[in-house]
This record gives structure tokens, C-alpha cells and sequence, in this order.
């Protein structure tokens, strides 16, 4: 059981390697192109990107697919918008509209299928059996597969996605970018649960954290914003939004993260409740007759700042509400303020140190109010961030105040840009 990580370490950087060779080589041939797609139980988002320059050749989302079928298809070069009704009874048909979207003479952005050179698929669960981005084969399908218990939410619809996306696109190479492989560093203190140790060598229950593809690449942005090298860097990020986690990152390594078996664990989310004592599962059951599944829905979608507020899942939601003086409203966001920052000492705790720490993701981007209250109690440690600085939403910025011993830096995450280049570094391969 476990990894040896000196082999985990050598696999990462030859694709870093092979990803700088593989460019080279594109440039003397043609521009690559990768469709990256992350597929939902009935949604479907799609980014066509060149890995090397990072431009976004085309975007969109197909929605209430095995319902009626919605696409919205956008081309950033041009600002252009489109919005199709269209038929999607599966995902095939979802990934037929956006490869017809792609290609349309009027609105799309290649004249062919034929252009398109690798997928790159978003998965969410890769349990123990990955600690890097792979080439999609049986073999993998079969792995992913049995994940499926592990994350039974998510992975059956990146299994649909993938044997979709394989229907309409024979012989594409395809890559599999997982959520938890960022993770696989952790040391066993860190992600073993203290329970009769058979059920992790039986069962696989382990702490294993996701947002994996965020905090990865917003690490690597923050060490070259400050420019150094990020093995000598102790980096906090903080992937903020609907679905939170904070990760400490020593030297390029995860080394702790607060999502844990599954997305659950860790700080309170949009509906999620995060943290609890799992007694309080018992009690719920016993109390209002309720079951396993009940509690468990209610703990996965009617919890979080949802369940405080009763206003929102969503934090704007919320914050307007507190401002129009909703006491409950102004606690969900006090509690999740609160407990981030608690996360972000512990992390820091966890490696010794603190060099920098990451607000990213659609809260922690563009939340300046909430950002100031996270880090308010943490000028003991040396974080500190200047207000008028703080005033910004969506945009890479530094917001240390001039005094802070610790860098407070604002980075936009792109695990699309993560998922493409890795696809292209193992496709090159």
C-alpha cells in the first residue's frame, strides 16, 4: 500500500520535461490543440486551447443533457455568444454539439474534427492508483471504475464523459487529470484516520483531497510571481467558493489538506457541512427518524452556508443579505470566515512555515471583503494585507500590505491550462 514519492517526484518532472520538449517540437510542426472537457451527471464543460501560448480558442457549457439540451458556446477572440437548444439525450450527443459548435463555418474556430490532436478529461477521484496525469487505456477505465465507490457523484459522470467523448472521437488520444493526484504526496501521518488500520488497507479510507488541479497550479503561479524557485517556497492556498479546501504546499508538495475521504470534510461549504463530529449522524437518524441517505443528502446539499443562512448557497447571495442586516446571514459568513482562518495557521503549522498565501476560486477571487476577514486575526504570523490593494476581483495581484512578513497574493486558478498541458506533455510522450 502507499507510493514510493522519489518515483512519484521523477514521474512529475518528466512531464515537466516532456511537456518543454513536446512545445519545441509543436513549434516546428503546427499549433497543438486540446479539447478539454469535464463532464457533470447532466452538464458538460468544454475549453479548446493551445497548451503552449494558453489561449482559449473557444468555450462553453452543455447543459440539462438527458433532458432537452442546452449549449451556450463562446468565442473569446471575437466576444462572441451562441446559445443552442439542442436534443441531448446522453453525452454523446452533448459532445457531437460541441465538436459541431467547433467546426461550424460561422461561429466555430477549426475546420475540422481533424485539428482537435488530444482530449484531456477532468476526473475527480484517482484513489491510490494515481499520482499523476495518464494516457487513457482499458486498464485505466478499469481503475477509474473502481473509484467509483469512492466518489460515486462525481466519477461515473467522468466515466460517461470519457466512453463519450471515445464514441465521437476514435482513435484521439485521451488523458485522465485527477483531483486527488496533486495529493498523493502527503505523508501517511497525514492522511491515515485514526480507525482500525485493516480499513485502510482493506478499504482504501484514507484522506485523500481533491481540488488537486487548483492548488497545483496556483502554487506554481505564486512562486513565479514572487520569483523563486517553489522547492524553496511554504505556500497556504486556498481554493474558495461553492467547494472549498485549503492545502499546504512545502516545496512544490502537498503536505496537508482539509478535504479529506471524500469533498465533505474540511471547511463549510456552499451546501456541504465540512467538519463535524460524526457522532451528530447517529443523533440525526435516531432524533428524526431519519436514514443513512437522508442524513447524508442533507449533510451534502442542504448544509454549509446554506443551512445557516437559510438564504443561499451562493455567497453573494449571503453577503447581501448581511448587509441588509440578516443575522444568520452575517453568521454563516463570520463561521466560514472564521474557520478558514483556522485552516490556513494549522496548514502552516503543518509545514513550519508560511512564505505566501493564495486566495483563488470564485469566493477567495473575488471576495475582498471576506479575504479581509480570513486574514484579520493572522498578523501574528505575518500576513497582513494592504485594504486599498485588496479592492480587486479576478485578476493576479499581490495584496500584501508594505510591512506584511508574509506575501497575501489574489491568483485566478485555471485547471483548464493544467489539464491541457499535461495532456499535451503525455500525448507528446
Amino acid at each position: 500500500m502507499g507510493y514510493n514519492y522519489n518515483v512519484i517526484l521523477a514521474e512529475r518532472a518528466q512531464i515537466r520535461k516532456d511537456r518543454q520538449l513536446y512545445f519545441i517540437s509543436k513549434e516546428r510542426d503546427h499549433t497543438m490543440k486540446v479539447l478539454v472537457i469535464n463532464a457533470g451527471s447532466s452538464s458538460l464543460k468544454y475549453q479548446l486551447m493551445d497548451p503552449q501560448t494558453q489561449e482559449v480558442l473557444a468555450k462553453g457549457l452543455c447543459e440539462r443533457i438527458g433532458i432537452d439540451g442546452r449549449l451556450t458556446h463562446k468565442v473569446p477572440a471575437t466576444n462572441g455568444k451562441y446559445e443552442f437548444e439542442i436534443p441531448m439525450p446522453t453525452h454523446a450527443e452533448a459532445i457531437q454539439a460541441v465538436l459541431d459548435a467547433l467546426t461550424n463555418a460561422e461561429h466555430g474556430v477549426i475546420k475540422s474534427m481533424s485539428e482537435i490532436d488530444a482530449v484531456g478529461h477532468r476526473v475527480v477521484h484517482g484513489g491510490e492508483k494515481f499520482a499523476s496525469s495518464v494516457l487513457i487505456d482499458d486498464d485505466v477505465m478499469a481503475a477509474i471504475e473502481e473509484c467509483i465507490p469512492l466518489a460515486p457523484l462525481h466519477n461515473p459522470a467522468n466515466i460517461t464523459g470519457i466512453k463519450a467523448c471515445q464514441k465521437v472521437m476514435p482513435g484521439v488520444p485521451m488523458v485522465a487529470v485527477f483531483d486527488t493526484a496533486f495529493h498523493q504526496t502527503m505523508p501517511a501521518r497525514a492522511f491515515i484516520y485514526a480507525i482500525p488500520y485493516e480499513y485502510y488497507e482493506e478499504n482504501h479510507v484514507r484522506r485523500y483531497g481533491f481540488h488537486g488541479t487548483s492548488h497545483l497550479y496556483v502554487s506554481r503561479r505564486a512562486a513565479a510571481i514572487l520569483g523563486k524557485p517553489i522547492e524553496e517556497l511554504k505556500i497556504v492556498t486556498c481554493h474558495l467558493g461553492n467547494g472549498s479546501s485549503v492545502c499546504a504546499i512545502d516545496g512544490g508538495k502537498s503536505i496537508e489538506t482539509s478535504m479529506g475521504f471524500t469533498p465533505l470534510d474540511g471547511l463549510p461549504m456552499g451546501t456541504r457541512c465540512g467538519s463535524i463530529d460524526v457522532s451528530i449522524i447517529e443523533y440525526l437518524m435516531e432524533t428524526h427518524h431519519l436514514t443513512i441517505e437522508e442524513v447524508m443528502n442533507i449533510l451534502n446539499k442542504k448544509s454549509g452556508v446554506l443551512g445557516v443562512s437559510g438564504v443561499s448557497s451562493d455567497f453573494r447571495d449571503i453577503e447581501s443579505a448581511a448587509a441588509e442586516g440578516n443575522k444568520r446571514a452575517q453568521l454563516a459568513l463570520d463561521m466560514f470566515c472564521y474557520k478558514t482562518t483556522k485552516r490556513i495557521a494549522s496548514a502552516s503549522a503543518a509545514m513550519g512555515g508560511i512564505d505566501a498565501v493564495v486566495f483563488t476560486a470564485g469566493v477567495g477571487e473575488n471576495s475582498p471583503e471576506l479575504r479581509e476577514q480570513i486574514v484579520a486575526n493572522l498578523g501574528f504570523m505575518g500576513i497582513k494585507i494592504d485594504p486599498e490593494k485588496n479592492k480587486t476581483r479576478g485578476e493576479e495581484k499581490d495584496i500584501s500590505a508594505a510591512d506584511a512578513r508574509v506575501h497575501t497574493l489574489l491568483i485566478p486558478t485555471n485547471e483548464e491550462l493544467v489539464i491541457a498541458q499535461d495532456t499535451a506533455a503525455i500525448v507528446g510522450k
